[in-house]
């Protein structure tokens, strides 16, 4: 679920480089798999398994409903079996993999209403514990319209952090930009947004880019 309190600090300097070695070692890893999927397209699965949540959870989130959202990951999928012998992208697979999403995204609102917002619900949680509910309910509309007023380039960042849960690397690399660039952005984003949620509620905790 995507609330304030999901975006802990990371920023310390042993947890950056913690999480660069585990980047690294991703990539490794990833990078054999790709290459065992180039050579033999039965050795994709775990690829497929690998990236199916986060690629689904990131049209969830734009389109409002999983019908069309599973259609819009199956389109990804094999547009990406079809162009993985020509991949050349090494050691940003997810870059590349959201490129083809964000594309397949613009096709579908270029046919729709465009103005489905981006939603706070967990998908793989349609019947929260109305406890839970209740207790959230008023901060999660509070976010829910901070969100909404939103550039859609800052609703995209959000999608692609907290949703896709994609590193700082590939999103840069998605923008065109440099990794700093972009966490400097977020930060500032998610300052503007704490302001705003103090703003209409007091006491709101503090919320930092993960």
């Amino acid at each position: 679920m995507f609330l304030l309190t999901d975006m802990s600090d990371h920023s310390g300097s042993t947890a950056e480089n913690a999480s660069l070695e585990a980047d690294l070692a991703a990539n490794l890893d990833e990078d054999k798999l790709i290459r065992l999927a180039r050579e033999d397209l039965a050795q994709f699965r775990p690829l497929y398994e690998r990236w199916l949540p986060p690629v689904y959870r990131y049209f969830y989130h734009r389109v409002g409903n999983s019908q069309d959202a599973e259609e819009l990951t199956a389109q990804v999928f094999l547009a990406v079996c079809e162009k993985l012998p020509a991949y050349r992208h090494r050691g940003h697979f997810a870059a590349w993999l959201f490129s083809i999403a964000r594309r397949r995204a613009a096709d579908y609102f270029r046919k729709r209403d465009p103005s489905v917002p981006l939603e706070i619900i967990d998908p793989a949680d349609p019947a929260p514990n109305p406890l839970v509910q209740a207790i959230n309910s008023d901060e999660i509309q509070r976010l829910r319209g901070i969100i909404q007023s939103l550039p859609e380039r800052d609703q995209e960042l959000i999608r692609l952090r907290y949703v896709a849960q994609l590193t700082f690397g590939a999103i840069a690399r998605l923008f065109n930009r440099k990794e700093d660039s972009v966490r400097k952005q977020l930060s500032r984003l998610l300052v503007r947004m704490q302001n705003q949620m103090e703003d209409k509620y007091e006491g709101a905790g503090s919320i930092n880019p993960g």
